[in-house]
């Protein structure tokens, strides 16, 4: 019978620490679209997809390929991201060893003497020296899942982090990759603007000339003047605007910007078509919309933590040991051991302060769950935005082409005329200005597009 009992009451013990206070978890739901509505037939969906987390390597450029590969060594970014990640790996652990009984070891060794005058002294003093060994067992029985519920916070707060750490990273590589070309496009206007300035030096020369024959007027020559000079001091700002972003580039490497440098290129790549998939993959592929999800989760079970809160805290403990003042210390006249207290303490009046750090809870869940649902719709406008904007850059750079191939045909007519004597240099003048302005807004145009491409690959995720 006393066998029955131990085996029910064992039982017992067992349903009740499979009892958890948290709420059954389901993701938040957020319905997706069936297609992006700004992909449009023109969108390329068979684009060669490079191999998984290497989304760079679409723009088959190889010097941005030789940065990429170095941020994942350097960046302090990424760094400090990764020690986040390992302080959440060690809460997790921590917590997880509250699963587990506490067992301490000790000794200790005491010399005491008391007093003749003590009670029951008998007149004499005694002096003894006590020694103790022997170790405690303190053990709380989780029957209300509150130990349980926080490692599941505690896990999903580091799943989190996890997916924070792969977001920093792809937002380290959109950045750079962002920076690069915004680099290259400057380098493509120095390009531009020697051309320029070269042209511009032929033109002022030219009237210069003609003014020593009495051709042009001094209004000429000022003119053509103030155009090279103009040029120069734009070739001048677009040198500053690259080493600003050579220097940015060196400190996302986690290198010093006064011994990095990046050679400069003639020729600005052509952005790449981008594969966009389906929206509903996008939840798969974006860290912070992973990371969101799993703060959720872990607010649920943080809720399960506090209403634990409402049941008794029962814990067991134990000691064993040897203790003697003098002779064989580990003889087994000189052991003692104890068991117990098995203890329960329960909260009888506490103001309400339990039952508010419940609705806490429940606030901070609902909290996250409305992040998670405000991060995925945010994520569908990035990529809605991005195929937009890269649609439209498409038409945008097909006219501006029309109009700088246009701008040049006209500026070379009035070079002519303005030679034959049938023009004034202020027909030059106007002609140089508008070629040059078509031609900057062209390669602005396509630095764009590079950039927006990066922007896309970011935005759905990095092409995992």
């Amino acid at each position: 019978m006393r066998a029955n009992k131990g085996v029910l009451l064992a039982a017992t013990l067992l349903g009740l620490s499979a009892c958890s206070m948290a709420p059954d978890y389901h993701p938040p739901e957020v319905a997706a679209a069936p297609a992006y509505r700004e992909g449009g037939p023109w969108q390329t969906a068979g684009a060669n997809v490079p191999p998984a987390g290497k989304w760079w390597q679409l723009f088959a450029d190889p010097a941005l390929d030789a940065l990429e590969e170095r941020i994942e060594a350097g960046s302090p970014s990424l760094a400090a991201a990764v020690a986040r990640y390992d302080q959440s790996l060690a809460t997790v652990r921590r917590s997880r060893a509250d699963l587990l009984p506490d067992v301490q070891l000790g000794a200790n060794v005491e010399r005491d003497r008391l007093s003749a005058a003590r009670p029951l002294s008998q007149g004499r003093a005694v002096t003894y020296t006590n020694t103790q060994i022997g170790g405690s067992l303190s053990y709380e029985l989780d029957l209300f899942g509150r130990i349980r519920n926080t490692v599941k916070a505690n896990q999903a707060n580091a799943q989190a982090s996890a997916s924070d750490v792969a977001g920093v990273r792809l937002g380290l590589q959109a950045r750079l990759a962002s920076v690069y070309f915004d680099m290259r496009g400057l380098d493509a206007r120095v390009v531009l603007l020697r051309q320029t300035v070269a042209a511009f030096q032929r033109a002022f020369d030219l009237t210069d000339a003609r003014h020593d024959g009495g051709i042009a007027s001094g209004i000429d020559v000022s003119r053509a003047q103030s155009q090279l000079a103009s040029a120069k001091a734009e070739l001048d700002a677009v040198a500053a605007d690259r080493a600003r972003d050579e220097h940015a580039i060196a400190v996302l490497l986690g290198e010093s910007p006064s011994t990095f440098t990046v050679p400069a290129v003639d020729a600005l790549i052509a952005a790449p078509a981008i594969p966009a998939a389906l929206p509903s993959t996008l939840l798969e592929r974006r860290p912070d919309i992973a990371a969101a999800e799993r703060r959720v989760a872990a607010a649920n079970a943080q809720i399960g933590v506090t209403r634990a809160a409402l049941f008794p805290a029962i814990s067991l403990g134990g000691a064993a040991g040897f203790e003697a003042t003098g002779g064989d210390l580990l003889h087994s006249d000189n052991s003692f051991w104890a068991l117990g207290p098995l203890s329960a303490a329960l909260s009888i009046f506490d103001g309400g302060a339990r039952r508010a750090n419940i609705r806490i809870s429940r606030a901070q869940y609902d909290e996250a769950a409305a992040n998670y649902r405000e991060t995925v719709l945010t994520a569908f406008r990035e990529v809605e935005d991005d195929l937009a904007t890269g649609r439209h850059l498409i038409d945008q750079e097909r006219n501006q082409s029309m109009a700088a191939a246009a701008a040049e045909r006209t500026r070379d007519l009035a070079m002519t005329r303005y030679r034959d004597g049938a023009a004034d240099f202020l027909e030059v003048t106007i002609a140089q200005t508008a070629a040059l302005d078509a031609q900057r807004a062209l390669l602005v145009i396509r630095a764009q597009q590079l950039a927006v491409a990066t922007d896309t690959v970011r935005a759905l995720g990095g092409l995992y």
